[in-house]
C-alpha cells in the first residue's frame, strides 16, 4: 500500500485574484493634509528656489506653530 497525499479542496479550486476597491471613492483629507497642500503651494510660489525637502520642513514647522496656538 502506497501513501498518497490527501487532496485539499483549496488546491483544486482556481485561485482568486484581488480586485480593486469598488465604489470607495477618495479618502477625505485630514486637516494636516489640507494644510500641507496649501502651504506647499504658497511656499513654492513665494520661494521657488527652495528645494522640496526644505519647503516640507518649513511647512511642518508652520503646522507645529499653528497647532501650538490652538
Amino acid at each position: 500500500m502506497v501513501n498518497q497525499p490527501a487532496k485539499n479542496a483549496s488546491s483544486d479550486a482556481p485561485k482568486k485574484t484581488k480586485s480593486g476597491k469598488k465604489g470607495g471613492g477618495k479618502k477625505k483629507l485630514t486637516q494636516f493634509n489640507k494644510f500641507m497642500q496649501t502651504e506647499m503651494a504658497r511656499l513654492k510660489e513665494e520661494h521657488p528656489g527652495i528645494p522640496h525637502k526644505e519647503r516640507f520642513k518649513l511647512v511642518v514647522q508652520n503646522w507645529n506653530e499653528k497647532k501650538g496656538k490652538d
